[in-house]
Order: C-alpha cells, then structure tokens, then sequence
C-alpha cells in the first residue's frame, strides 16, 4: 500500500483527552524503550514522522498519525525504561490500560516489538501475559535483525519460536527498519484487515 498523505491526528496526553473518530480501524505498536518503535513507524510510512531519540522513553504520549484519511497507526508510549521514575511508570501503566480498555473494539491489529538481539525480557513477558489476560493476540515484530549475522539470526529465531510458542501469538515477524525486511509482511497484514470491513 502506497502512504500518499499522512497527519499527526491526535494526541493523547491526559485521562480526559478524546480519542479520535474511529474511521476504517487502528493499527497500534508497541514495545519497550529503545526497541526501534519510531524507526518502524517512518520505515512503513516512507516518512519521518515519528521522533527517533536515542534517549530511551521519548513517547509519553498515545500518538495517532491518520494514513490516507482512511485509518490511524497508533504509537503506544514504550515500556520498560530503567530510569524513569515510579510515577512514570504508573503514568504510563494508566495511559496504555485506558487504551486497551477505551478502544480495542476498534483495534484491527497490535504489533508487539521486541528486539532480536536480546532473549526475552521480563517486561516483554508482562507485557505478551497481559494481553492474553485481556484476550488480545499480538502480531510479534522482531526488530534490529540487520545488526545479527546470519548465524546470530537463525539462533535467535529458534529461541523465540520456542519462547513464544507459550504465549497467544497471531504471527512472529522479523524485521528491519535500515534494510525494509519485514516491512511488507506488516503491510499485507494491513490491508487484509481493511478488507475485512
């Protein structure tokens, strides 16, 4: 799918902030801090526009960017840094529960990013527990895979086809923002969902 316009729609910063018209359904990522969230969303949208830091936990926010006035990407504020504060945290914990609790009914697909370099951390594993609580099954992207060599790769992905086959996965997708892999197996997911309608 060609991305011929796209806008920052939406904010959302504070517990009375409104979510935005649904229109054709959402696509929300998320993943911990630093895991290459920012760098998907431009590398699918053929743009900068979502804030790439080095500085882990940049987005506080809910951010919705509106593709082809059609439906939204949804940029969920990561998880996990080490040195945010406990009230950050607990922000965090309250903005993503009210997501999950406010708009799921027009969620068409939650990408869960995980990076492939790592084995499973804690807070991933939280994170996959609590969407099976919530009956939500995530579509898993490994990202960062241009950074393993090819052996590297295929031990990782071993690892995290076992690991994960404990959890409610819809699919496992490696991936890579730099070299485009992966980006077109995000996309076919997509636009099988807007088909649906």
């Amino acid at each position: 799918m060609k991305v011929e316009n796209v806008e920052l729609a939406k904010v959302i910063a504070k517990p009375n902030d409104k979510f935005p018209e649904p229109l054709h359904g959402e696509f929300a990522f998320v993943g911990r801090s630093n895991v290459g969230k920012s760098s998907l969303l431009n590398a699918l949208i053929g743009k900068k526009v979502a804030f790439v830091s080095k500085n882990p936990g940049k987005t506080r926010t809910i951010n919705y960017y509106l593709i082809n006035n059609k439906f939204y990407f949804v940029d969920l504020p990561g998880y996990g840094y080490a040195r945010a504060s406990k009230k950050d945290r607990e922000e965090w914990r309250k903005v993503i529960e009210r997501y999950f609790s406010e708009r799921t009914w027009n969620m068409k697909a939650l990408f869960a990013l995980i990076d492939s370099r790592h084995e499973l951390m804690e807070s991933d594993a939280q994170l996959l527990e609590w969407l099976e609580m919530i009956g939500i099954s995530p579509l898993v992207v490994l990202t960062k895979i241009d950074k393993l060599s090819s052996p590297e790769l295929s031990k990782q992905l071993k690892y995290f086809e076992e690991v994960l086959s404990g959890y409610s996965i819809r699919e496992l997708i490696p991936c890579s923002s730099v070299k485009k892999e992966g980006l077109d197996k995000i996309w076919n997911v997509i636009i099988e969902e807007l088909s649906k309608e």
